[in-house]
């Protein structure tokens, strides 16, 4: 079998650039994902969250939930994943989440959609990218909030400064 040509998949940089970001700019990520019973299973499993209320169908009716709840480390998960596209491709470090807040259960089914408001852009005083914090907000189909959070990256410049 011959070699494959490796110049016939020319390296496609994507993602934004530090200066593709302005203050208070508003990104609507992704077309959504929906969550499934079996995303949860096996996350949850996967992650050693034997926690029953996410494994337990008697566990979560006797909690007052229809049905076992998607884990929220895989909502969260999911929300930053359907946002780095818009976000953090273009590569830097992630540095950070804060001020999370999961404002109501996600169950199987659900189709969660996100979108990202620019809070902050400045120079990084120690490296050469900038830093972006973003406030992210996930929504069900029914449009109501699941989850917000505050996430920062170290974001490249479009040419070095």
């Amino acid at each position: 079998m011959p070699e494959p040509d490796l110049d016939a998949f020319p390296v496609r940089m994507r993602g934004r650039k530090f200066e593709d970001f302005a203050d208070g700019q508003v990104l609507h990520h992704h077309w959504g994902r929906t969550l499934t019973a079996a995303d949860n299973v096996v996350f949850s499993t996967a992650t050693c969250t034997w926690l029953p209320l996410y494994l337990n169908a008697e566990f979560a009716r006797a909690a007052g939930h229809p049905e076992p709840p998607v884990n929220p480390m895989l909502v969260l998960a999911t929300v930053i994943g359907l946002s780095v596209e818009d976000l953090s491709e273009a590569g830097g470090p992630f540095l950070g989440v804060d001020d999370c807040e999961f404002r109501r259960p996600v169950y199987p089914g659900d189709t969660l959609t996100a979108s990202s408001t620019v809070l902050s852009m400045r120079a990084s005083a120690s490296r050469p990218e900038g830093i972006v914090t973003w406030r992210t907000r996930a929504h069900n189909q029914r449009g109501d909030l699941v989850l917000h959070l505050t996430r920062t990256n170290l974001v490249a410049h479009r040419s070095p400064a």
